[in-house]
């Protein structure tokens, strides 16, 4: 009898510790907190870090964010405006280099059509993706001649990438060059990168095919206050003939025509570009 209960005894603790186990097993696990990404403190180290998604990194050979962001003479404790950061091709650089010593201001156009509406929803699920930026990152609004894009005299640079030819369209390209001059300080640069049309073109005052004639964007940038200081070919492409017919969105990355000719445009590659540097006078 007493082999019996011993028997029983042990059959029962085995039971129990089975199902502690099934409940352990069942329980939710406590989700694991990833590590904090590592803050670059070099353009090179900002562009190769975590912050940028692989569809990113895939312009780079296009679009040469190193030595464009050199050019321009960023460092990591200056205050940066970057205007109309779109769905944050260069912001995943910025945001993370100034993080710690500088300052980042997000320009981000004003206005409720659906696509500037999806670009900015899509622009804070970023920063909510990225906590240790979204307390870093100031998202201004960029509505020309009516807000300051930042505190007037506080910035050290104004950068912005592919836009000019939609200030023109809108008819504020003046009203734009001059709140660059305004969040500047004194001496402060403002970075220019823009589609270049061919120089024995007439000027199209609302540059339909979003190209644009470089003496044009240096005679606005004058106009506004700013002096030039030097030219970069670091953008340019030969290869674009900039007779596309839909522009320049014919070409990578858009592909506006989609599958036609594509590896025709493919071939081409972005955009020629211009890369200018001005300063405040």
């Amino acid at each position: 009898m007493k082999f019996v209960y011993l028997l029983a005894l042990a059959s029962m603790i085995s039971a129990c510790a089975s199902s502690d186990k099934s409940a352990e097993s069942a329980a939710p696990q406590a989700a694991a907190t990833p590590a904090p990404k590592k803050l670059p403190t070099t353009i090179e180290e900002a562009v190769a870090s975590e912050y940028r998604t692989p569809e990113n990194r895939q312009r780079d050979g296009a679009r040469h964010p190193v030595e464009t962001l050199t050019f321009f003479g960023l460092k990591p404790e200056m205050t940066v405006v970057e205007i109309s950061p779109g769905m944050g091709w260069y912001s995943q650089i910025l945001a993370p280099l100034l993080a710690e010593k500088g300052k980042y201001y997000a320009a981000q156009p004003a206005g409720d059509g659906e696509y500037l509406v999806k670009m900015r929803e899509n622009y804070k699920a970023w920063l909510k993706a990225n906590p240790e930026l979204e307390s870093k990152v100031v998202v201004t609004s960029l509505n020309p001649g009516k807000e300051p894009i930042a505190p007037d005299g506080t910035a050290d640079m104004v950068v912005t990438f592919r836009n000019v030819h939609n200030w023109i369209s809108n008819g504020v390209e003046a009203a734009a060059f001059k709140s660059f001059h305004k969040a500047l300080k004194p001496g402060g640069i403002l970075g220019v990168v823009e589609h270049r049309e061919n120089p024995k073109k007439k000027r199209d005052p609302k540059a339909k095919n979003g190209y644009v004639l470089e003496k044009d964007v240096i005679r606005m940038a004058e106009k506004a206050g700013f002096k030039l200081v030097e030219k970069s070919e670091v953008n340019a492409n030969p290869r674009d003939t900039k007779d596309h017919p839909e522009g320049v969105w014919t070409l990578p990355p858009t592909y506006r025509l989609g599958d036609k000719d594509r590896e025709k445009f493919a071939a081409i590659g972005e955009s020629d570009r211009m890369t200018l540097k001005f300063v405040k006078k």
